[in-house]
């Protein structure tokens, strides 16, 4: 069921667009299809690229690792970035950044330069990560978790979308072409950017001037005990995500014995479903609250990882894949209540230095669950994915409302 009816959606939507702001919303929710799309081309082409560089399932796993690492790492600098020079401005070289990169790893003729040309896109879409947040958060009032829910859902489009023309394109030419038809789309992007999106939102920046002060104020918001409780949840689910999406279409062609476009399709079918879910899961969040939906969307994530290992065929993996998809309504709900937590003056900084922690740890799923299906617990790997997921669920009731 829908948290709004039909004459309420309307209006949410009226107010999304209203005073300018759908430009915007739109700017920032293309460049997102096209940030996140591209990095989960990785693990779809990721059967191709093991056959074309002799890479065992922990190299494999460690490539998807070394992306998000790279994504990781770039978080504090690209929020310190984004406070200093406009969120606006570090959206668009973050794009221009990464088309330069993901022509590199198209390019690779050697895995050494393959495995640095996916550590250097991951740096340079990292600039996207704090911004696009505190971009929606300030232009949006009331309606600041659907706005991020909608944004979010645009990059499940680019998942939907980029990994299966990717893969239809690798399996008719090349893995290589499946990387770089994107890269104009980047430059086309940043040129979008530039036109629709401000360069500067906030005047006011506490990291004008880097200081000892400067992080100690910083670190005095960041290491509140709500904050780190809901940091420490996003850790959990998104150490669920990365392991789940790093090796989804492996999993399938390697245990359930399907083709690599199957695998791929279904892998698109779980960011299908993610469109819908995550606007819905932010506008849950507006209406009944942060704790409530969080719980909800864990729940469901939780029984479709429970059931992969028991689900064979076709038809039944697409009802699970549907099922899992529920992880994706988490980050709309825990990444708006940690913005709206942190003064304005530091939110870029702020929620660059928690994503920093967060997504450097939970970037370890894939390896971990690589390291686990070399030694012949590819099911097993996946029901330590629920059990994490399960956790989540109870740590979520100590969550405020928010």
């Amino acid at each position: 069921m829908l948290p709004f009816g039909r004459s309420e959606l309307r209006t949410v939507a009226a107010e999304l667009w209203s005073d300018g702001r759908g430009w915007i919303l739109l700017g920032v929710a293309g460049g997102w299809f096209l940030s996140l799309g591209v990095r989960l081309v990785f693990p779809a082409l990721l059967p191709y690229v093991r056959e074309a560089f002799a890479l065992d399932l922990t190299t494999a796993g460690l490539l998807v690792t070394v992306l998000w690492l790279g994504y990781a790492v770039g978080q504090f600098p690209g929020g310190v970035i984004g406070d200093r020079i406009g969120e606006g401005n570090a959206l668009v070289l973050s794009t221009v950044l990464s088309g330069l990169a993901v022509a590199t790893v198209a390019l690779s003729p050697r895995a050494w330069l393959l495995f640095a040309a996916t550590a250097v896109f991951g740096l340079s879409t990292a600039l996207f990560g704090p911004a696009r947040f505190t971009i929606l958060t300030a232009i949006y009032d009331d309606r600041d978790a659907t706005a991020v829910g909608v944004t979010l859902s645009a990059g499940e489009a680019g998942n939907a979308v980029l990994p299966v023309v990717a893969g239809v394109l690798a399996a008719a030419v090349s893995w290589r072409l499946g990387f770089g038809v994107t890269v104009p789309l980047f430059f086309l992007m940043a040129v979008v950017l530039v036109r629709v999106v401000p360069g500067r939102l906030h005047e006011a920046s506490a990291v004008d001037e880097l200081s000892w002060s400067t992080l100690r104020y910083v670190l005095r918001e960041v290491t509140a005990p709500t904050v780190l409780l809901v940091s420490g949840l996003h850790l959990l689910l998104f150490f669920v995500y990365q392991g789940f999406t790093g090796f989804y279409p492996t999993y399938l062609v390697d245990v359930k014995g399907l083709s690599p476009s199957t695998a791929a399709g279904l892998f698109g079918l779980f960011f299908v479903v993610g469109i819908a879910v995550q606007p819905i899961a932010g506008a849950g969040g507006d209406r009944f609250g942060y704790r409530r939906t969080l719980v909800a969307v864990s729940a469901v994530a939780t029984v479709g990882l429970l059931a992969l290992p028991f689900v064979e065929g076709v038809p039944g993996l697409v009802a699970v894949t549907i099922v899992a998809s529920a992880l994706l309504g988490s980050t709309p709900i825990t990444q708006t209540f940690l913005v709206n937590q942190l003064p304005a003056d530091m939110r870029g900084s702020g929620l660059g230095l928690l994503r920093t922690g967060y997504i450097a740890l939970g970037a370890t799923g894939p390896l971990v669950v690589g390291a686990v299906a070399d030694r012949g617990f590819f099911d097993g790997a996946f029901l330590g994915l629920a059990a994490i997921a399960a956790a989540a669920i109870v740590l979520s009731r100590y969550m405020p409302e928010g």
